[in-house]
């Protein structure tokens, strides 16, 4: 049953949204080059002050360096240095979502590079709808505006914000740029219906899930619960799986669509296989862009873990 809505909350939930809307919009209407300079800034302070965040992000980076370490080409860094500069992309990317929540991002928009377009493209022709599979990586809700606006409408599948007030102008900004929502509340029959019309849904594959609805895989050496759902999405409806990701390179911001995924051809525990597989596009991304991904959020939690260092900070 719905939890009741009090007058107290809806007041609450408004004067949330006017503050995040005023404080926003501030920082929407610096220079460009101010808000260049604000971005790493705000990261740093960021750092500093949330300790808690800080804390997860160094134990997750500690407990993967022995696997990143064994990929070729690893720079060797230690956590503390890879999370700082994780805290820093996280500050330039709040403060590139606050111009593209006030209509001044679309020269940001206008200039982020596709590659690899072709496997989109191409999957799409399949007449089968598309899930394009990401995570939170670089500036995730540019990658879904730029694509909203240059290539085609897609359906984010997104969690409900608690506050319904601002969820509300959070919609309203995602469909300027032909971006939908789908809610995890109701998703898997939302997304069967854009998949029959030969439409694209976009997926974070980089969650925790519980154990009820998912499997564990192995993701940068530890087990983590990772959901089967889109394995078996894709293989009773046929829709195609094609890896996404956004990354900087330098001041140019580029979206990189991988060839569709081959799903396994083995009889048992297919649906593990395919999610290892899908783990693994993720898995080369933080390899490849290691400060990028989102490694202030609890991974592993719930899963099994060796002991390591940092043990000292609950997942």
């Amino acid at each position: 049953m719905p939890r009741r809505v009090t007058a107290t909350r809806k007041l609450r939930w408004r004067l949330e949204s006017l503050l995040f809307m005023a404080v926003s919009n501030l920082v929407a209407r610096l220079p460009l080059s101010a808000a260049n300079a604000v971005g790493p800034a705000l990261g740093r302070l960021l750092f500093r002050l949330l300790k808690r965040r800080r804390e997860i992000a160094v134990q997750n980076i500690e407990r993967s360096l022995p696997f990143l370490e064994a990929q070729p080409g690893w720079e060797r860094r230690s956590a503390v240095e890879l999370a700082r500069a994780t805290f820093e992309n996280l500050g330039r990317t709040a403060v590139e979502v606050c111009r593209l929540y006030h209509d001044k991002g679309q020269a940001m928009i206008d200039a982020v590079e596709f590659r690899g377009l072709e496997h989109f493209q191409k999957a799409r022709e399949r007449g089968r709808g598309v899930a394009l599979l990401t995570g939170h990586c670089g500036n995730w809700e540019l990658m879904a505006l730029s694509f909203g606006s240059r290539v085609q409408n897609i359906s984010v599948v997104a969690k409900r914000q608690d506050n319904q007030s601002l969820n509300a102008v959070l919609e309203k900004v995602r469909g300027r740029h032909g971006n939908s929502v789908i809610y995890a509340d109701g998703a898997l029959r939302n997304m069967l219906v854009q998949f029959r019309r030969n439409g694209v849904v976009g997926l974070l594959i980089d969650q925790a899930t519980w154990t009820r609805n998912g499997v564990l895989v192995d993701f940068l050496g530890r087990p983590a619960w990772t959901t089967n759902m889109l394995a078996l999405l894709a293989r009773k409806n046929q829709v195609p799986l094609v890896p996404a990701f956004i990354h900087r390179e330098g001041e140019r911001q580029v979206v990189e669509f991988h060839p569709e995924l081959e799903l396994g051809e083995a009889l048992e525990d297919i649906e593990v296989q395919d999610t290892v597989q899908m783990t693994r596009c993720l898995e080369d991304y933080v390899v490849r862009h290691p400060t990028e991904w989102y490694w202030v959020h609890q991974r592993w939690k719930r899963a099994p873990q060796p002991a390591g260092p940092a043990d000292g900070a609950k997942q």
